[in-house]
């Protein structure tokens, strides 16, 4: 695990182990707001360690961003703290999610004490306010990657976690191109000086703005070049001819696992399209 502080009272916590997988901690004199967790209970940890017995304070509230392992597998190891998300990531952890731990547990020892913990404040619409120690944490309910996604702006430093919504190549296999699309310009209307990203590196200050735009001519670049073999009348076969690189991104980040977030992508996209075209008018 990779700490990094981005402010005075803000830490950033990048796995070594999963996928560059990210969370983040706010400290204040109230306590820790803890904004997800890493998928391996060894990484969670060690930064429970490093908050409560090296900094001394305990986690007040850890706030899932959305229900994927990889982002909340870990709340387990804070049974004293408030656990906050949105009402679709309650439910998805409820299903979805211990299906999946189920069938992880199966395949990794590491994961044996692990479970899930299902939220106990929740809110559905707009935005959501914590106060913790004289820090304003704001909730935002803004569904793309998945659909119970959640972005978390510390107000007083103006630094947004946007969580998946924010990744080297931005991903909606599990939730909705349009969504993620409207998202992405709500992130911008914030006008965050700094992003923290759900994978990869934290966009720093002055780059924000240029990132989210060259994400979104991502997202436009694989709407275009889906709905072009779809008015061809190909099958999904022909996805595999759109390149990443052709979308205007890199095959090199998180180490290549971007290549097949961009197909995963496609196929999402493809079926999206397909069901657009084909329901009644």
């Amino acid at each position: 695990m990779v700490r990094e502080r981005i402010a005075d009272d803000i830490y950033v916590f990048t796995s070594k182990q999963y996928a560059q997988v990210t969370a983040g901690a706010v400290i204040t004199k109230e306590g820790v707001v803890l904004i997800d967790t890493l998928y391996y209970p060894e990484e969670t940890l060690a930064i429970r360690e490093f908050l409560e017995e090296r900094l001394g304070y305990p986690v007040k509230y850890v706030i899932n961003t959305h229900y994927h392992a990889d982002h909340s597998q870990g709340t387990y190891l804070f049974p004293h703290a408030q656990v906050v998300s949105h009402r679709l990531c309650r439910e998805l952890l409820d299903t979805v999610g211990r299906e999946g731990l189920e069938d992880a547990k199966t395949q990794l020892p590491d994961l044996a004490e692990v479970e899930i913990i299902l939220p106990d404040l929740v809110f559905e619409d707009g935005v959501m306010n914590l106060y913790v120690g004289g820090k304003t944490i704001a909730l935002y309910h803004l569904p793309g990657h998945s659909p119970d996604l959640t972005a978390v702006h510390v107000t007083n430093d103006n630094i947004l976690f946007a969580a998946d919504n924010a990744m080297p190549v931005p991903t909606f296999f599990d939730g909705s191109h349009a969504d993620l699309v409207n998202s992405l310009h709500a992130i911008l209307a914030l006008e965050p000086d700094t992003v923290v990203r759900g994978h990869g590196e934290v966009i720093l200050r002055g780059e924000v703005q240029a990132v989210v735009e060259d994400d979104l001519a991502y997202l436009a670049a694989v709407k275009t070049a889906v709905t072009r073999i779809l008015e061809r009348g190909q099958s999904p076969d022909a996805l595999d001819q759109i390149d990443i690189e052709a979308c205007g991104k890199s095959r090199i980040p998180l180490n290549g696992l971007v290549v097949d977030l961009h197909r995963a992508n496609l196929a999402r996209l493809y079926d999206e399209l397909a069901e657009r075209s084909s329901a009644p008018q």
